[in-house]
């Protein structure tokens, strides 16, 4: 309990940039749900391992000892075959069988009352545990860049340690109610349901993606003197596109939407000129001058596909027109104009 509420309390704390980051990236909030899951269910064995030693095999400390022991020889085996098992196996593959594995681990726990079996269902708990969660880490470094690597980690050790707080008072609660081996079988079942969430929210897979920055844009001339904080800053960008490539060019700017949005990118909205069928307007802001220059220098090269999509699609000459322009607003407490009085009449 204490830390799931440290976790809680740590959100508000955290730099907004990385949480829309996250929450704009589908592979990085799929892996954080399935990274979930797996704390709150894996970590059954760990929370309930003394109970199993002393309730389930009737034994002592020594009994505990071994069976931690056994635990964290599998680990450091995991460890080992990582790397090859990766190799020869897709990421949803590999994740299945850390939760089927788990589930083998806590069924046999929960059944068996020699030491050598649980001990020996706890090697294989142990070596999926460090396989699972090495699998997450990666996933996310790989598809996150480098500028906001750091939050996003961090995002994601929040998730793990938050489902691990929550069902290790969850299991506890299950033991205390019915018995350790009934919380053991019921977790085995939810980690057999966690390895069946995959058929709908896949690990993504090891792509190539260049999450390196992509450097083609420069800061622009302006004619309006501009400080680093000021704004807001509006850009609005003209597309000309075909009335047969529409439905094409709604689609790529959907995508187009979730980037600007993850980059920094508020208010984006998408428009069609009533006087031009084939002008298209995108248009978005960005809180100050500043911001505008950080928002493309976190566009990717694997981000420039949209980019090179929409080239394709633009009849016009590329790149396409566009605006920026900063925001002014008449401050609340200005004096109305009054006209005189002969104008009034």
């Amino acid at each position: 309990i204490p830390g799931f509420v440290l976790a809680v309390v740590a959100i508000p704390t955290l730099p907004m940039t990385g949480i829309r980051f996250v929450a704009m990236s589908p592979n990085i909030v799929t892996v954080l749900i399935r990274g979930f899951v797996f704390g709150l269910t894996s970590v059954v064995i760990l929370a309930l391992l003394p109970l199993v030693a002393r309730d389930i095999l009737n034994g002592n400390a020594l009994v505990y000892g071994i069976l931690l022991g056994a635990f964290g020889v599998g680990a450091v085996a995991g460890a080992m075959i990582s790397r090859p098992l990766r190799d020869r196996l897709n990421n949803e593959t590999v994740i299945r069988i850390s939760f089927i594995g788990f589930a083998f681990c806590a069924s046999v726990a929960a059944w068996s009352n020699e030491v050598a079996f649980t001990a020996g269902a706890l090697l294989v708990g142990g070596a999926t545990w460090v396989i699972a969660l090495s699998l997450f880490n990666t996933t996310v470094q790989m598809s996150t860049p480098r500028w906001v690597v750091g939050r996003a980690l961090s995002l994601y050790q929040m998730a793990i340690f938050a489902g691990m707080a929550i069902g290790s008072w969850w299991w506890g609660q299950v033991a205390e109610t019915l018995s350790p081996s009934y919380a053991l079988q019921f977790a085995a079942i939810a980690m057999l349901l966690g390895a069946a969430l995959g058929l709908r929210l896949p690990i993504p897979s090891r792509e190539n993606l260049n999450l390196d920055p992509l450097n083609r844009w420069q800061v622009p001339d302006t004619e309006v003197r501009l400080e680093s904080r000021s704004g807001p800053i509006a850009i609005a960008i003209e597309f000309q596109i075909d009335k047969t490539d529409i439905r094409k060019f709604l689609v790529i700017m959907a995508e187009r939407k979730r980037i600007r949005r993850r980059d920094g990118a508020l208010d984006w909205t998408l428009a069609q000129d009533l006087a031009d069928a084939e002008c298209w307007i995108e248009r978005f802001e960005v809180p100050t001058w500043v911001d505008y220059v950080r928002f493309h220098s976190r566009t990717t090269i694997a981000d420039a596909k949209v980019s090179d999509l929409l080239r394709a699609l633009h009849k016009g000459q590329w790149p396409p027109k566009v605006r920026r322009m900063i925001e002014w607003k008449a401050a609340p407490s200005a004096p109305r104009p009054t006209l005189p009085p002969a104008e009034l009449t």
